[in-house]
C-alpha cells in the first residue's frame, strides 16, 4: 500500500513540476517573440529557427504532461525524443546560421544530413499524433512523389531528387520546414494567437456568451443563435473546425438538445458554426494572414475583401437556424443561471467594455488607419491589452468597495495574464507544427514543378471551361481539408490550384484565392469524412448521416459560393463600393432563398413540399451564381411571390389590398 502511495504521490509531484515547467517555457517564449518584434536584431529566417524550437519546448512538456495525466507513458516517451530533436535543430541553425544559410546553400556536413533526418521522422510523427493517419499520408507521399517522380508516367511525371537533395529541400538550405510559412507564423500569426489567450484568460469569451444569452431573449430561436455566435467568434480565432466543435459543442450542443431540438440537428447547427467561424474577420483562422502574404498586399485589404462574403453566410446560416429550431417546437428559452450565478450590473458592464474595448479599437486603429504592420498592430494590441486586463479589475475594485482588495485583484489578474501567456502558447502550437510541415510540402512542390503540371491537368480534365475548373478545383480543396485545419488546407490548395485560375481562366487573383478558400472549409461538413459532423455527431449521440445531413441543408449556400465568386467578380473587392453592395445584397437573396427553400417549415403535403424545396433551392443557386443582374432580380421576385404566397394560403396572412378589396 506504502508503495503505491509513493508512486501516486510521485507522479503527481512530477505533474504539478511539468504544470510549472510549461507555463514558465511559455512566459519565456512569448518574452523571446515580443523581443524580436520590437528589435528584429535577427533575420526573418534565423528567427523562425528559434521560433520553432521554442514553440516545440512549449507542446513538448505540455504534451507529456497530458500524456501522463491520461496514464499513456508509451506516447510520452516517443514525444520528448521528437521534440529534443526538434529543439536542438533550432538551437544548432540559429547558432551557425552564417555557415548554414549564407556558405552552405545547396550542401552540407554529413551530421547536419543526419540531423535533418531525424527532424523529417519527428515532424512525420508529431503530424500523425496531432492530425491523424490522412494527413500523414499526404506528407509522405509528397516526398515519396519527389523521390521518384521519374517513375511516375506523364505530365506528372518529373526527373526525379535524390535524398540528399530531398534533405536540403526541406530542412539544411532553411527554405522548407523553416521557409515562408513558418516565417509568416513566427511574425504574424504568432502575436495574435498570444492577444487570443490573454482574451481566454481575462475572460472575454464568457462576456461574449453572456452577451449572446442576453440577446437569445428577444429572437425565437435563441438557444441555437448562441450556439451559432459563440462557436463562429471561437472557430475564427483557432483555426480549427474539429476543436471548436469540440470545445464549444461540449455546452452549446446539450443546451440545444434540453431545449427539445432533435440531437441531429443540434450536432448540425454546431458543425456548421465551428466550420464558418473560418471566414469570419479579422482572423480567418489564420489564412488571412497568409493570403496577405501570397498576394502581397496590406493585411486589412484581405479583412475588407472578406467581409461581403462573411455577411452572406452569417446571414443565410443565422436564417436557417432559425428556421431549424422553429421546426422542432423547442423551447429555446435559455436560463442565464446554467452559466452564470449572477448577471453583470451596469457598473461592470461599464468597465469590461472599456477593459476589451480599448485594445480591440487599437487594433483597428492601428490596422485600418494608421496602416502599421500586422507584427506592429498586433504587438501594441496585446501590450494594451495587458495594461487594461489588469488595472481595469484593479480600479473596479476600487470604485466598487468590493470585499477583494486592489491588492488581491492585480495578484489575480497578473496570474490571469500568466495563463494568457500559457494559453496563447498552448492554441499556437498545433498551427504552428502543421504550418512547419507545410512550408516543407510547399517547397518540395516548388522544386519538382506540380503547380504547373497540375494547371496542365486542369486545363485538359475541365476542357477550358471555367464552371468545371471551379468543380474540379473545389473537389481538391474539400479533398485537402479532410484533416488538416483550414489553413493548411487552403495554402496547398492556393499553390496548386490558385495560378491555373488566374494565367489560364483569367480569374482575378483576390477572387481566386477567396475561392479556394470558401471551398477549403467544406471538408468539416461533407461526407463521407466531415470532421466537424463527426465531433459534433458524438457530443450528441446523433446519427452521423442525419447529422451530416442537417448540416449541408444549413450551410447549402457555402456549397455554392466559391463558384458565385468566381461569376460574380465584383463579389469581392479590397475596397470595397456601390457595385461590391449591389452584388453582395442580389446574392444574398439568392442564398436566402435555397436557405428557405430548405429549411422552412412548410404545412403542406411531402410531394408538394418537396417539388417546392427543390424548385427553390435551384432558383437559389441560378441567383446566387447567374452574372447578369436583370435574370438575378428576376429570380428574386418570384421567390418573393412564393414567400408572400405561402404566408396568404397556408398562414392566413391578409395582404393590404386584399383587405382593401373585401370591404
Amino acid at each position: 500500500m506504502s508503495t503505491q502511495t509513493e508512486h501516486a504521490d510521485h507522479s503527481s509531484g512530477l505533474a504539478q513540476g511539468l504544470e510549472i515547467t510549461v507555463t514558465i517555457a511559455a512566459v519565456l517564449f512569448w518574452g523571446i517573440v515580443i523581443w524580436w518584434s520590437t528589435t528584429q536584431t535577427w533575420s526573418t529566417v534565423r528567427y523562425a529557427t528559434v521560433f520553432v524550437g521554442g514553440i516545440m519546448t512549449v507542446y513538448a512538456l505540455n504534451e507529456t504532461r497530458q500524456a501522463m495525466a491520461d496514464g499513456d507513458w508509451v506516447d510520452g516517451a516517443v514525444l520528448l525524443p521528437s521534440s529534443i530533436v526538434l529543439i536542438t535543430a533550432s538551437a544548432y541553425f540559429a547558432a551557425n546560421f552564417e555557415q548554414v544559410y549564407l556558405l552552405r546553400q545547396g550542401f552540407a556536413l554529413e551530421h547536419e544530413y543526419m540531423l535533418a533526418r531525424l527532424i523529417i521522422i519527428s515532424l512525420l510523427y508529431l503530424t500523425w499524433r496531432e492530425f491523424g493517419n490522412l494527413f500523414l499520408g499526404l506528407v509522405i507521399g509528397v516526398m515519396i512523389y519527389a523521390l521518384f517522380g521519374d517513375a511516375i508516367p506523364g505530365v506528372l511525371g518529373h526527373a526525379g531528387m535524390s535524398e540528399l537533395t530531398l534533405l536540403q529541400a526541406t530542412v539544411t538550405d532553411l527554405y522548407g520546414f523553416y521557409g515562408s510559412l513558418t516565417q509568416l507564423t513566427a511574425s504574424w500569426i504568432a502575436p495574435f494567437l498570444l492577444y487570443a489567450g490573454l482574451l481566454f484568460a481575462y475572460g472575454a469569451f464568457d462576456l461574449i456568451l453572456r452577451i449572446a444569452i442576453v440577446a437569445a431573449k428577444y429572437v425565437k430561436s435563441g438557444v441555437a443563435q448562441t450556439a451559432v455566435l459563440a462557436s463562429a467568434v471561437i472557430g475564427s480565432i483557432n483555426g480549427s473546425y474539429t476543436a471548436n466543435a469540440a470545445m464549444t459543442g461540449s455546452f452549446t450542443i446539450p443546451t440545444m438538445k434540453e431545449s427539445g431540438m432533435a440531437g441531429h440537428r443540434a450536432a448540425g447547427i454546431e458543425a456548421v458554426a465551428s466550420t464558418s467561424g473560418q471566414v469570419l474577420p479579422p482572423v480567418m483562422g489564420a489564412s488571412a494572414f497568409v493570403m496577405a502574404s501570397y498576394l502581397g498586399v496590406p493585411y486589412l485589404n484581405i479583412v475588407v475583401a472578406g467581409l461581403m462574403p462573411a455577411a452572406i453566410l452569417v446571414a443565410s446560416i443565422g436564417i436557417a437556424v432559425h428556421y431549424t429550431a422553429i421546426s422542432d417546437s423547442s423551447s429555446q428559452e435559455m436560463e442565464f443561471s446554467e452559466f452564470f450565478d449572477d448577471p453583470l450590473s451596469n457598473q461592470e458592464k461599464l468597465f469590461e467594455a472599456i477593459r476589451f474595448g480599448i485594445p480591440f479599437g487599437l487594433l483597428i486603429y492601428l490596422l485600418g488607419f494608421a496602416q502599421f504592420t500586422v507584427m506592429t498592430s498586433a504587438l501594441y494590441t496585446v501590450i494594451s491589452m495587458v495594461i487594461t486586463g489588469i488595472t481595469i479589475p484593479v480600479v473596479q475594485s476600487l470604485a466598487s468597495s468590493s470585499e477583494k482588495g486592489p491588492g488581491s485583484t492585480f495578484v489575480t489578474e497578473l496570474k490571469n495574464t500568466v495563463f494568457g501567456f500559457r494559453r496563447g502558447a498552448v492554441i499556437l502550437a498545433p498551427i504552428a507544427i502543421i504550418l512547419v510541415v507545410i512550408s516543407g510540402v510547399v517547397n518540395i512542390f516548388g522544386t519538382t514543378g506540380v503547380p504547373a503540371k497540375i494547371a496542365l491537368l486542369m486545363i485538359n480534365i475541365s476542357g477550358g471551361v471555367l464552371l468545371f475548373a471551379v468543380l474540379l478545383g473545389m473537389g481538391v480543396a474539400i479533398l485537402m481539408g479532410v484533416g488538416m485545419p483550414t489553413v493548411a488546407a487552403y495554402v496547398i490548395v492556393a499553390i496548386l490550384i490558385v495560378p491555373t485560375f488566374v494565367s489560364d481562366f483569367g480569374v482575378a487573383e483576390i477572387t481566386a484565392h477567396y475561392t479556394v478558400f470558401y471551398a477549403a472549409i467544406l471538408a468539416g461538413i461533407t461526407p463521407p469524412v466531415a470532421t466537424a459532423a463527426v465531433v459534433a455527431a458524438g457530443i450528441a449521440e446523433a446519427n452521423f448521416w442525419k447529422t451530416c445531413g442537417a448540416a449541408i441543408k444549413i450551410a447549402a449556400p457555402l456549397f455554392i459560393l466559391p463558384i458565385a465568386f468566381v461569376y460574380n467578380p465584383g463579389l469581392i473587392a479590397m475596397d470595397v463600393g456601390l457595385t461590391t453592395l449591389v452584388v453582395g445584397t442580389l446574392v444574398m437573396l439568392g442564398a436566402i432563398t435555397m436557405i428557405y427553400g430548405l429549411n422552412y417549415p412548410f404545412r403542406m403535403s411531402i410531394g408538394k413540399r418537396s417539388l417546392l424545396r427543390a424548385a427553390l433551392t435551384v432558383l437559389g443557386v441560378l441567383i446566387m451564381t447567374y452574372p447578369g443582374r436583370l435574370v438575378k432580380i428576376a429570380g428574386i421576385l418570384v421567390f418573393a411571390g412564393v414567400f408572400l404566397g405561402e404566408k396568404v394560403m397556408t398562414r392566413g396572412l391578409e395582404l393590404p389590398f386584399n383587405r382593401g378589396a373585401s370591404q
